[in-house]
Formats: C-alpha cells, structure tokens, sequence
C-alpha cells in the first residue's frame, strides 16, 4: 500500500524535477523492505485463518448479504441493486470458500426494501422475519463508507473507506464483527479508487469471517452464546 502511495507521488513530482537527477531518472536501488515483511505477515494470517476447520454441515448453510453506505448526509442507504460491485468483492470470496449464499436477485424477489432497511436499522424483529421468509439461516450485514477530500499539501484527491461487517445466526446473535480500513491517493475517479481498496482489504475481511464462521456457526445455531 506505502509503496503504491510512493509511486503515486513520485508521478506527480518527477516531471517538475529539471535537476541532473531528473535528467538521468529515477530507480529505486532497493524495494521497501518494510512493505515486503508486512505484506507476508498479511498473507501468513489470511492463511491462518482460512485453514479453520469447518464442517460441512455449517458449509452447507445459507447466507443472506446484504451491502448499505453511509452517505455524506448521514443516511445509510440499502438499495442492493446500487452495491453489486462491493457485493461481488465479498460475496465472490465466500463461494470461492465454499460458503453458500443467495444472489441479490433472489433476495430482492422475496424481501421487500423496507426490511432490508431494518437490518441497517438494527430492528432485530423485521430483519429475523425478513430472513426466515427467506429462508436464510445466517446474514451478514456489510456497512461501507468513503470520504473523498483534497490533499491541503499536494492539491490531489485522495479518498478513505470504512468497511464493517456483522454476521448473525438465525437467531439474532453475532458470530463475527469484522472492521477495516484504507486510504489512498485517487486521481480524478474517486469512486473507481474507493472500490479498489474495498477489493484490497476483502480478503483480510472474509478470511476473519470465514474463520469466525467455522469457529462459531455451530453455537450460535441454537440457544448457546458463541464465546467472545
């Protein structure tokens, strides 16, 4: 991510270099060591977490997911057909797993928007009535926001992204709560860079799921607190 971030500059910068470095080019002698350690660290935990044993029992159950933004007025907003994108960032990743869940499709053909919306209401009573019509026996709930300012130093936009993610048995109760964070420079399409870090910290994000889920899914299935 730095290391991205360091090209972006170095793009902005070189071309209003006119010292003999500038004439000569730029290299970089070395790789950022420091990128390349965090990088395998990262990939050794998504590993991690992705070998959790999970049965097929718990594999074979149903997942709801559904997407809502935080907009710049405060109002969360939940109309699935505006986060196909998004979706497909996580949704892809779970079926890759093996995870079983419904298309936006079929869930805009049996819940009605309203109790969509309850679920980014927290009004646990509609969105479990909402899910047993469904049929689902677990939701996840994927809450996004992004804020795109101009850079005071460099005049260039650069955009944020907040992703939270909740999943819930059919009983209401939270298997998993999972929150990430990015930032980067943006260029001109601020909406195209906020989808490309979503798609940069998906995997982190389903891998914690994924493990939560197969750690999890099976306690909360009944009556049983899942252990904190």
């Amino acid at each position: 991510m730095r290391l991205r971030r360091a090209f972006a500059i170095l793009a902005m910068l070189v071309p209003l270099s006119t010292g003999p470095a500038a004439a000569q080019g730029f290299k970089f002698s070395q790789p950022d060591e420091s990128d390349r350690v965090e990088d395998e660290a990262r990939q050794s935990d998504i590993a991690e977490q992705l070998s959790t044993p999970c049965r097929a029992g718990i594999k074979d159950k149903k997942i709801m997911v559904v997407i809502g933004e935080v907009q710049s007025n405060g109002v969360i907003a939940a109309q699935q057909q505006n986060y196909g994108r998004h979706f497909q960032a996580i949704n892809s990743r779970l079926r890759a797993l093996g995870l079983k869940t419904y298309t936006p499709e079929e869930i805009r053909r049996q819940i009605a928007q309203a109790e969509i919306d309850a679920y980014f209401r927290n009004d646990p009573d509609a969105a479990l009535a909402a899910s047993k019509r469904l049929g689902a026996s677990f939701v996840l709930r994927g809450l996004i926001s992004s804020q795109a300012t101009v850079n005071p130093m460099m005049a260039v936009n650069q955009v944020s992204v907040n992703m939270g993610f909740t999943l819930t048995g059919g009983n209401g109760r939270v298997i998993s709560n999972v929150d990430a964070n990015s930032s980067s420079y943006a260029g001109a399409d601020v909406q195209r860079m906020a989808l490309t870090l979503v798609n940069e910290k998906a995997d982190e994000v389903v891998a914690q799921l994924y493990s939560d889920y197969c750690r999890n899914a099976g306690l909360t299935g009944g009556n049983r607190q899942a252990p904190k």
